[in-house]
């Protein structure tokens, strides 16, 4: 029997971390995932992936906050020497006009959306290069492209995170390492709840396939990202329904 690979999914305790673990389960990854406040929601996931036939590590903790990331990561390796995959999940939205925005606001928006992808790379990059071997999956949105009116903080942590992933897919591909993003459209997740159904339908009528995604099929999508071969690096990939 092939030994499992093992992926780690920060922020999965709900939406599309949640999808993308017990997806990346189905695929045969053990797992360890992470989320910051929902102990219950968390060790639900793990459920479910172990049910898959799985293992499954969770960690509570701020990937914010690069204390937290290095706890997480140490509980890690203490478990399985090698990781295979590492998909940055983990985030938040913000919608007003940037006069408005506070500074503890913008603090714990690029900690939470940027921050947090940059020290779960720096902690995993050590053991991808001893190897030679390994990918590393953004969860980017096209905001990070195009920009949004009312979400400009916003738009401008994914706009680094489409940065990182560029510049270190090139610092990384001569060593056997991919870096992608997947660029999401509108998902029907919690972090949409706010838009009401006049709003939500306002922006079906721009998306030519005429809705929301499912978690499920970003999900699905970063599993076929997984398991690409070395030419696919550096790579914005957009799933919005045609809708950029």
């Amino acid at each position: 029997m092939n030994k499992s690979k093992t992926a780690v999914v920060t922020g999965a305790s709900r939406g599309i971390g949640r999808a993308i673990a017990t997806h990346l389960a189905r695929a045969g990854y053990d797992l360890a995932i992470c989320c910051r406040s929902d102990r219950e929601a968390l060790e639900d996931t793990a459920n479910t992936v172990r049910s898959l036939g799985q293992n499954c590590l969770t960690f509570m903790g701020d990937m914010g906050d690069s204390s937290c990331v290095s706890a997480f990561f140490d509980k890690i390796r203490h478990n399985t020497p090698d990781i295979d995959l590492l998909v940055n999940n983990v985030g938040m939205s913000y919608v007003g006009l940037l006069q408005d925005m506070h500074d503890e606001d913008w603090d714990r928006l690029l900690q939470t959306n940027l921050s947090s992808a940059f020290y779960c790379c720096r902690e995993i990059i050590p053991s991808l290069l001893s190897r030679k071997s390994g990918k590393i999956i953004m969860i980017s949105s096209v905001w990070g492209e195009t920009g949004a009116s009312m979400e400009a903080a916003y738009s401008a942590t994914k706009a680094g995170i489409n940065g990182l992933t560029k510049a270190l897919a090139k610092e990384l591909a001569p060593s056997g390492i991919q870096v992608n993003a997947v660029s999401c459209g509108y998902i029907d997740t919690g972090m949409n709840a706010h838009l009401s159904a006049e709003e939500q339908n306002a922006l079906f009528a721009e998306i030519p396939v005429g809705r929301a995604a499912s978690p499920d099929e970003v999900a699905e999508f970063v599993v076929q990202v997984a398991t690409c071969g070395e030419y696919l690096t550096g790579q914005i990939l957009r799933l919005d329904g045609g809708w950029i």
